[in-house]
């Protein structure tokens, strides 16, 4: 996980942190010469779409919840996360006899503590993935990683020590995020399944039974799609495969991660194939609408 702050608010907290005054380019009020409009503060923050938590002038906003999510469980942790750093916050500094020079030092110590969460670049890149391990952070490649941590030790002392979900309620959606995956994965695969065995393949044989391989280039084209279409027929059959098997496993985080780790992988390699297959077959011979279709026909 990490967290965009802005450069630019960055150096503001150094600045803090060494006693020294901020001094940036941005630094001072926003005067656009109109004398009927006041100057105002200027906003030095800014914004990142790639980042999970970003700060956005006077909050954080939160993007990692999917379309088919619900906001409950994420605003769950979220607050409780926050419910833990207020308390921190308050055991360190009630009764401090100089609320002010407390409160400073407490946002000291916490910056140069955490520090290492804030990356202002690019997060989706391998970059990051290398400088999130370099600073001994988790990386979680995917959903099957993510639902892991509702099961460690850390997250079972923060939920219970809040008395907001007990050990075996954080397993419990655990279990049934790991099913709800599975379930989907396994939907995706039988669809994928039946579309490349009643449709695409009758459709691409069906395309190269009219093309006359006595013609060079007819030839060409009709040896370059029969490649393509015996690497589609391979792959559906190790998707059958590998279906099979991730559905043959009893537990539901044994299926989940064998969805991701042995399914996944070959729907992406045949989904590959298949578009390929697009680009080359007739239009009038492909049995769905094609991405052209989609994008402009419709």
């Amino acid at each position: 996980l990490s967290i965009f702050v802005g450069e630019e608010l960055e150096q503001i907290i150094d600045a803090i942190i060494s006693d020294t005054d901020y001094k940036g380019a941005k630094a001072g009020v926003m005067d656009l010469g109109i004398p009927s409009i006041p100057t105002f503060r200027k906003d030095t923050t800014d914004r990142n779409r790639t980042s999970p938590l970003a700060f956005t002038g006077n909050k954080f906003e939160f993007r990692m919840v999917g379309s088919s999510d619900s906001v409950a469980m994420a605003n769950t942790v979220i607050c409780t996360a926050m419910a833990e750093a207020f308390r921190e916050a308050a055991d360190a500094l009630e009764g401090s006899q100089d609320m002010d020079y407390a409160a400073r030092e407490y946002a000291k110590s916490k910056w140069q503590c955490h520090k290492r969460v804030v990356f202002n670049g690019d997060c989706y890149s391998e970059e990051w993935a290398a400088e999130a391990k370099k600073r001994g952070l988790p990386e979680l490649r995917g959903m099957v990683d993510a639902i892991g941590t509702l099961e460690t030790e850390k997250t079972a002392a923060l939920f219970e020590s809040h008395r907001v979900l007990s050990r075996r309620e954080l397993q419990s959606r655990a279990e049934v995020l790991y099913e709800s995956y599975a379930k989907r994965l396994r939907i995706e695969a039988r669809v994928m399944l039946h579309m490349v065995g009643k449709d695409y393949i009758p459709a691409v044989i069906g395309y190269l039974g009219k093309l006359d391989r006595s013609e060079p280039v007819q030839r060409q084209m009709y040896e370059k799609i029969a490649g393509l279409l015996a690497q589609v027929s391979d792959l559906r059959e190790d998707l059958e495969r590998q279906t099979n098997l991730a559905d043959g496993q009893r537990a539901a985080k044994l299926a989940a991660e064998a969805f991701r780790s042995q399914v996944v992988p070959v729907m992406t390699a045949l989904r590959t194939a298949v578009d390929s297959l697009e680009m080359l077959v007739g239009r009038q011979s492909w049995p769905v609408p094609t991405y052209g279709d989609l994008m402009f026909e419709v």
